[in-house]
C-alpha cells in the first residue's frame, strides 16, 4: 500500500485521488482433521489383519439326540420328586409330627449326636431314697407307691437326669428323675430343691428337703406303667 502512494506522489498525483485495491489472498483449502484421521483409520483397516473384522461365531445347531433328551426328561423327574418329598415332609411335619417318616427324617439329621439308653429299671441298682439317721418309716402300697413323713433330705434313688421340676413351697414340688428311655421316677411333695432342669442328679447327693409336715411319695415307672416288684426293708430298697 504504501508503494503505490509513493508512487503516485511520484507522478504528482493528489493522494486523495488514488484508490487503492487491495487484492485478497486466497486461503489454502486444509482439509478437515476428522476426514484426514478417517482416512487413516481405513487405510489401516484395509493393510493391516489386526484391524480385519470380526466375525460372529458359529454355534453348534444340531438337535438334541435321544439319549441327551432322556437324560434331560430323567433330570426333570428327580427334581420333582425331590419337591414332592418335600412338601409330604413339611405337611408331615404339622400335622403328624411323631410319624415314622417324621421320626426318620430327625434321625437323618439328629445323627448319632443323642445316644438312644435302652437300659430297663432291672439293670439299675436301687439307693436308699433317704439316709438311716433319717427318723422316718417307709412304706410301700399295693400299687407300687413308696411314702413317708418327716423332716430329712431326700436323695434319687439311681443316678439320672431331672427333667422336670412342678408345683411350688406351699403346695410342694414334684420331680421327674429320667433313668434311662424306659425308666424314671416320681417324688412328690418335698418342700426344696437342690438342682434345675436338666441338671445330672447322683444318689450320694440330696435331691430335696422335706420339712416333714407333708407326705413324700416315690413312684417308680417303666414304659409308662407303675412299677411294684420291689421291697422296701429298714430304708434300703431291693427289686423283688
Amino acid at each position: 500500500m504504501n508503494e503505490e502512494l509513493n508512487y503516485a506522489e511520484m507522478l504528482e498525483i493528489p493522494v486523495e485521488t488514488v484508490t487503492v485495491h487491495r487484492k485478497e489472498r486466497r486461503k489454502h483449502h486444509e482439509p478437515d482433521l476428522r476426514e484426514q484421521v478417517v482416512e487413516q483409520v481405513n487405510g489401516k483397516m484395509e493393510a493391516d489383519p489386526l484391524y480385519a473384522e470380526s466375525t460372529p461365531i458359529e454355534r453348534d445347531a444340531r438337535p438334541q439326540t435321544k439319549k441327551q433328551r432322556t437324560a434331560r426328561r430323567v433330570l426333570i423327574g428327580e427334581f420333582v420328586a425331590v419337591c414332592a418329598l418335600c412338601a409330604v415332609i413339611f405337611i408331615t411335619n404339622l400335622l403328624l409330627p411323631a410319624s415314622a417318616i417324621n421320626t426318620f427324617v430327625r434321625g437323618l439329621v439328629g445323627g448319632n449326636a443323642v445316644e438312644s439308653d435302652t437300659r430297663t429299671y432291672s439293670d439299675f441298682t436301687l439307693s436308699p431314697v433317704v439316709r438311716k439317721s433319717a427318723d422316718v418309716t417307709l412304706a410301700v402300697s399295693s400299687t407300687g407307691v413308696l411314702s413317708f413323713e418327716g423332716k430329712c433330705s431326700v436323695y434319687a434313688p439311681c443316678e439320672g437326669t431331672l427333667v422336670s421340676v412342678n408345683g411350688n413351697a406351699e403346695t410342694g414340688y414334684t420331680l421327674e428323675i429320667k433313668h434311662s428311655d424306659t425308666f424314671s421316677t416320681v417324688i412328690g411333695g418335698v418342700d426344696a430343691v437342690y438342682f434345675a432342669e436338666g441338671d445330672q442328679v447322683m444318689t450320694n447327693v440330696p435331691l430335696a428337703y422335706t420339712d416333714g409336715e407333708g407326705e413324700v411319695r416315690v413312684t417308680f415307672y417303666s414304659e409308662g406303667n407303675v412299677l411294684t416288684c420291689y421291697t422296701a426293708q429298714d430304708n434300703h430298697l431291693a427289686w423283688s
